[in-house]
């Protein structure tokens, strides 16, 4: 036993490793490593009954830690999504494969279990990726949580329900009276629970808390647990509905998060054998087999479950593009499905086969689901609105449109043009690729439309022809190139302005046809001048005439600056920036003695000549001198030509 313990223990550490650089969830470690040395891979572990009863153990800890996160303010606040779409998914989705498994020969109990397995989602894998990619905020991670807070509620009964339908000898009336029983003995335990949860818990954990022991604190936890575990299996129910009752009876209380950090380490550690021990039981070489079967009923498990979630979304007037991102997202096998697998197996209900199926679609679905979530909202958008649709609502928010400036990007600058143009009354039509942002702002009423301004169809049907003027804020240098060509193609005579962050591409896009750029940092670092020679009392005439000036120059001198070891970014593109760079004339520099109009120093400049504590202006006439320090401007390239012209001749 203790060899088998450490062989998985070497194993999961591995595959864990492994997984996590892959961007896998850690579940799928644990059912591979199960697979691996269980009897159908190498056959290396064989106390597969001790790990099967450690797999139960962690079955437990898993529901109690499912009972402490449950929250009934929590429920009723999102009760209309909970209640409202959260049953209508489990309802659907329970009915149309309970409908396909009886069509396929699966008798009714079985037909249930599949049916209950395949309905529920994994709650720890999308939660765990929605709060990476920090979405958990969005309508759509709201509606799919509340979804799968019901399925966690769903997975109760169903706890209740598998003893009682692995009887054969139970049928017609007599199943009826059984789950009527059954069920009259789950309210029992929830009330004897809850009555022990309010009265004697409470003085439990005050006595065990001011003993200040963590090891008494976390044994108490693991106590309270086994008990009410032991006390449902002491009355026909499962383990886990008593682990569950219990945690759901703590939740309420101020001990809560202590017990979660508590029982963490030990959820965890007892879930991965779990999850091996589920790996065990499956026959890779019987799904390698079946690999095409497989394959389809995967695919038709991730499209009837999205599709179905679709429906209960809109059903509940949720906005369609949501709904089917939420359905997207959980469309595989969850975590309890696998539970559920494992007591119906355990209880014979289901065969060895149909097991090692179900868990191959469970693992193929849990393996997609990290790029599912990932993508949900562009597939959703590309499901529910099609480019001739897009094209559709381009046109119908343009047709109106006159003499009005096409906004392309309607992130942060975008806004904030769109805000200042309806000061001044001036139409505008604005361009994202953002659905989500596009659905927020057509809610509040702005001019926006879903569309990508890059391509003909899109420009021409927001009225490009009739435009007075398009500002690009996005900062892409393909689709800003693309859509510089077909408005000098489609319309040449309007004038484009560029929005970019720096002036890397000054140049680039004026020689492309732009009308006008404008860097953001040039601009913030003359806004900043601005305020501070106002800050100096300068006049404000005089300060708008130095801006403009540099406006005009297009940002020679601003984005001229003495480079330094730390400004180097694309060398490529730095090569091609200008530049501040001091050359010392010393006393046998060529330059020296020679007139500034003789110097021949090409596309370089001299901005500023330093003699001791004077600047000199550099006119045609000035004679050099040793010791004169120039300022040179101008690229990388060129500078180092100007500088062995200055001090060698050459």
């Amino acid at each position: 036993m203790y060899a088998d313990v450490l062989i998985l223990l070497i194993f999961a550490v591995v595959l864990v490793a492994i997984f996590r650089r892959l961007g896998q969830p850690v579940i799928l470690a644990y059912l591979f490593a199960g697979m691996l040395l269980g009897p159908h891979g190498v056959a290396i572990v064989t106390g597969q009954a001790m790990m099967q009863t450690i797999g139960e153990l962690g079955i437990v800890f898993l529901m109690f830690s499912l009972g402490l996160e449950f929250s009934l303010p929590r429920l009723l606040a999102m009760r209309k999504l909970v209640l409202g779409v959260g049953s209508l998914q489990v309802l659907l989705t329970s009915l149309l494969f309970f409908g396909l498994g009886w069509w396929w020969g699966l008798s009714l109990a079985q037909a249930l279990v599949v049916s209950g397995t395949l309905a529920l989602s994994s709650t720890a894998v999308v939660i765990k990726q929605l709060g990476e990619l920090k979405q958990l905020h969005t309508r759509r991670a709201q509606l799919g949580v509340s979804v799968l807070l019901f399925q966690d509620l769903a997975v109760v009964p169903l706890l209740v329900m598998i003893p009682i339908l692995a009887q054969p000898e139970v049928q017609g009336s007599a199943l009826l009276a059984e789950v009527a029983w059954a069920s009259l003995k789950g309210l029992f335990a929830l009330s004897v629970l809850l009555a022990v949860g309010k009265w004697l818990l409470p003085m439990l954990f005050f006595e065990v808390a001011r003993a200040r022991s963590d090891e008494l604190f976390v044994l108490s936890a693991l106590l309270v647990a086994l008990l009410a575990a032991s006390l449902t299996q002491w009355m026909g129910l499962s383990m886990a509905l008593g682990a569950f009752l219990a945690g759901m009876m703590l939740g309420e209380s101020h001990y809560r998060h202590q017990l979660e950090v508590d029982i963490k380490p030990f959820r965890d550690v007892l879930m991965g054998l779990f999850f091996i021990t589920i790996g065990m039981t499956m026959d890779w070489a019987l799904v390698a087999g079946a690999w095409w079967q497989v394959l389809a009923c995967v695919t038709g498990l991730i499209l009837c479950k999205s599709l179905l979630i679709l429906l209960a979304g809109r059903l509940m007037g949720e906005r369609k593009r949501e709904a089917m991102a939420a359905g997207i997202m959980l469309s595989q096998v969850g975590e309890f499905g696998f539970v559920l697998l494992a007591l119906a197996s355990h209880h014979g209900l289901l065969d060895h086969q149909l097991v090692s199926l179900l868990i191959g679609i469970g693992v193929i679905s849990i393996a997609l689901t990290p790029w599912l979530v990932l993508r949900a909202l562009g597939l959703a958008h590309s499901l529910t609105d099609s480019a001739l649709l897009s094209r559709a609502e381009v046109a119908q928010s343009g047709l109106s449109k006159h003499q009005h400036v096409v906004i392309a990007g309607f992130g942060r600058t975008g806004q904030t043009c769109a805000r200042f143009l309806k000061l001044e009354e001036i139409p505008f039509l604005a361009l994202d690729l953002d659905p989500e942002r596009v659905s927020e702002a057509k809610l509040a009423g702005e001019q926006v439309a879903f569309g990508d301004a890059s391509r003909r169809d899109i420009l021409l049907a927001a009225g490009l022809l009739r435009a007075r003027l398009v500002i690009i804020t996005f900062d892409d240098q393909k689709r800003v190139d693309a859509m510089l060509t077909l408005i000098r193609e489609l319309a040449g005579e309007i004038k484009v302005l560029v929005r970019t962050r720096d002036d890397s591409f000054l140049e680039h896009y004026k020689q492309a046809g732009a009308f006008e750029v404008i860097p953001e940092s040039q601009e913030g670092a003359l806004m900043l001048v601005s305020h501070l020679l106002l800050n100096c009392d300068i006049p404000i005439g005089r300060v708008i005439r130095r801006m403009e000036h540099e406006r005009s120059s297009q940002y020679r001198f601003p984005h001229g600056f003495y480079w330094g070891g730390k400004s180097a970014g694309n060398l490529e593109t730095d090569q091609q920036l200008e530049r501040l760079h001091p050359v010392l004339l010393h006393d046998q520099a060529w330059a020296v003695g020679h007139r500034v109009r003789d110097l021949a120093l090409g596309e370089v400049r001299i901005k500023a000549i330093h003699r001791g504590e004077r600047s000199l202006d550099p006119r045609r006439e000035l004679v050099l001198a040793a010791g004169d320090t120039l300022v040179l401007f101008g690229t990388a390239v060129a500078m180092e030509q100007a500088e062995q012209r200055l001090l060698e001749g050459r």
